[in-house]
This record gives C-alpha cells, sequence and structure tokens, in this order.
C-alpha cells in the first residue's frame, strides 16, 4: 500500500497531518502516509482549509477540485485530487 492511489483521473492521497507548525510544508513520508506540517491552527476549520489550498497550488489545480474525503477533525486525512497533471512523488521532490 503506498500514500496514494490513482482512480482514473482522481488521486487518492493519506495525509499525516501536523497544525500549528511555523510553516506549511511537506514533510515527507510518515509511515503509509505523507506527513505535510500546516501553520494554519487546528481550530474551526482552518487547518482543513490551508490543506486543500496548500494541495490545489502544489497539484496546480483550482481549490474545487481537492476535497477532504475522511478526516475532518483527525490529524488521519483522506484527500482526493481530480485532474491534475503533476504526480504525487513531486511533493516529495521527485519528477
Amino acid at each position: 500500500m503506498s500514500w496514494y492511489q490513482w482512480q482514473g483521473a482522481s488521486v487518492t492521497l493519506t495525509l499525516h497531518i501536523q497544525p500549528g507548525a511555523k510553516k506549511t510544508e511537506v514533510a515527507g513520508l510518515y509511515g503509509e502516509a505523507l506527513k505535510i506540517r500546516l501553520a494554519a491552527p487546528p481550530v474551526d476549520g482552518k487547518a482543513n482549509q490551508a490543506l486543500l489550498a496548500f494541495l490545489a497550488e502544489r497539484f496546480k489545480v483550482p481549490v474545487r477540485q481537492v476535497v477532504l474525503k475522511s478526516g475532518d477533525s483527525s490529524r488521519r486525512k483522506i484527500v482526493i485530487v481530480t485532474d491534475s497533471a503533476v504526480t504525487p512523488e513531486s511533493l516529495l521532490g521527485k519528477p
């Protein structure tokens, strides 16, 4: 099992989120998930909004194409990104 899976034009990402970090960045792999540090606090959905915006920017798609599937109030989240030409490996600095 990988931290991402392709399903047609969509990729499903398994993420481990660390809110309240100094800056928003990809921190590498964390078990079967991709760890992302978020500068946003885990208050009133701010961290989730920041996560979706960060992923939309990295995958070069509008925010509406990035959907939080599960993990609304958890560190472990499942996110689906649709119609991106960017590969998930590029988040780790790999082509």
